[in-house]
């Protein structure tokens, strides 16, 4: 069983467009970060890279649902897309 250092609110984490990743300070001076692909996974725990400190992210995973719709083409061929 992992031994959390705090449990962190997703509103309190910063969210890198660019990396698509959740970042938050550690004590350490590094931060802890999540990708949003893994909270779409139902992952909740953000790991800092430079110690071993962990937190538990606290988040509603139906916000992180990735929702898919099929289409049909015009060959009748059934397309999933992922919104």
């Amino acid at each position: 069983m992992a031994v959390f250092h705090d449990e962190v609110e997703i509103e309190d984490f910063e969210f890198d467009e660019e990396k698509d990743v959740y970042h938050y300070p550690c004590p350490c001076g590094d931060r802890f970060e999540i990708a949003r692909e893994m909270l779409e996974m139902g992952e909740d725990v953000a790991t800092c890279p430079s110690c071993s400190l962990i937190v538990r992210v606290i988040y509603d995973p139906e916000d992180f649902v990735k929702l898919e719709t099929l289409t049909i083409s015009s060959g009748g061929e059934a397309i999933a897309e992922t919104a």
